[in-house]
């Protein structure tokens, strides 16, 4: 997945995520499909934010960002900060 194949996914997700809480707003879904919708969508879009960075530093050091696949969803949330 190049740069720009990440960037659109990552603005698919933010679509989705306003979408959802325009679906709430307007009583289309309940505060707990929301909730669990949203926390997929969080999680998705770390990962995108993570390979996004980890392909953009493999550049500025000379290699190759092509080598760099998304990791999974638990390695990507439990990064320590």
């Amino acid at each position: 997945m190049d740069d720009k194949s990440v960037l659109t996914r990552i603005n698919g997700l933010v679509e989705e995520e306003h979408e959802l809480r325009q679906q709430l707003s307007q009583g289309k879904i309940s505060s707990t499909e929301e909730h669990e919708r949203l926390k997929d969508l969080e999680e998705a879009l770390d990962q995108c934010w993570d390979l996004l960075r980890r392909r953009r530093a493999a550049r500025e050091v000379g290699n190759d960002p092509e080598v760099e696949k998304a990791h999974s969803v638990s390695e990507v949330e439990n990064y320590i900060q």
